[in-house]
């Protein structure tokens, strides 16, 4: 009977570079277990509702001030460990006594939709951007290069804690709270405004290396217009860098969110934030340490998964890896 060839030489592995990575990317076991972990904080956050449904607790009620024996006269919780028990398993929290459990599963939700949110626009714009100027070049590629020098030099923490006072003045009635989609909404605003710059600035760079080879000049020598060649020639070939940089970015926005509610301009009361956790959390060390505990490992574990994941994706993606 006649053998079939498959026409590749014998021991070389099926698939496009993207099969290659997925390959690579199975045999890192740090990342596989990262991945792990990302998607179940991600699938908990998701499920937060009927997680709370199930548990019997929600984020906002004042179980501690409601039940009597939960929290001293001082506001800390009577039993130890932060009032660890059968009906509270991770506790209460001190003063208000709302239930630490729900909180966090909450506060996941509140992180991961300003960051997966920012994260988007950022990628957007940094694609857009990056792409279609590292292909024009010329003066298009020199006022580029200055906005991005000039986003660059704005201290962003700074300007974060300067614009929730400015928001709070010019579109908030005086005597009213600042609405929640607002205050989501004026940070996603301020981490991708500020959070495109590295994204654009490397697919810009990558984009020039990139429109000088071969199968640029023969589309163009082909008669094909800018926009085919941008959509289908350059940007096929860039979105190794930017499934790195988005994954490496998620973490950044998770950590500079919760440094912003730590210092009391990041997402308010009754919204449940990590940074706020922490922030009361460090007020009451000294005679309720667990109630720290919680958020801290809760975020650690978090941003570590996202960037042994991004480490991973990086590594994956690179053809002397890749194999």
């Amino acid at each position: 009977m006649a053998e079939v060839h498959s026409g590749r030489p014998p021991g070389t592995p099926s698939g496009g570079p993207f099969a290659a990575a997925c390959r690579a990317f199975r045999r890192d076991r740090t990342g596989m277990a990262a991945l792990f972990v990302v998607v179940l904080c991600a699938l908990l956050a998701l499920a937060a509702p009927l997680l709370a449904a199930l548990y019997g607790k929600n984020p906002t009620d004042h179980y501690g001030q409601d039940e009597p024996g939960l929290l001293s006269a001082e506001g800390l919780p009577v039993q130890p460990n932060g009032g660890i028990s059968a009906d509270h398993w991770f506790g209460v929290e001190p003063g208000l006594g709302r239930d630490v459990l729900t909180q966090l599963l909450y506060g996941m939700r509140t992180s991961l939709l300003v960051a997966l949110a920012s994260v988007a626009v950022i990628a957007v714009v940094g694609v857009v951007l990056g792409v279609t100027v590292g292909y024009l070049s010329g003066v298009a590629d020199r006022a580029f290069t200055f906005v991005c020098n000039v986003m660059l030099a704005f201290p962003t923490l700074l300007l974060l804690l300067a614009l929730s006072p400015v928001i709070q003045t010019r579109f908030v009635a005086p005597g009213e709270n600042e609405p929640v989609w607002m205050q989501f909404t004026s940070l996603i605003l301020v981490f991708a405004a500020f959070g495109w710059v590295p994204l654009a600035m490397v697919l810009r760079t990558a984009v020039r290396s990139l429109r000088e080879r071969e199968f640029v000049e023969a589309a163009r020598a082909a008669g094909a217009s800018r926009r085919h060649i941008v959509l289908r020639e350059l940007l096929p070939n860039v979105w190794a860098p930017v499934l790195v940089h988005i994954t490496l970015a998620v973490p950044g926005v998770v950590t500079a969110e919760a440094a912003l509610s730590f210092l009391g301009v990041g997402i308010n009361e009754p919204v449940p934030d990590w940074g706020r956790m922490i922030s009361r959390g460090s007020e009451v060390f000294y005679d309720d340490p667990t109630y720290m505990v919680f958020p801290g490992v809760a975020i650690l574990v978090f941003v570590l998964a996202f960037n042994l994941l991004g480490d991973a994706v990086r590594d994956a993606l690179d053809p002397r890896t890749a194999r």
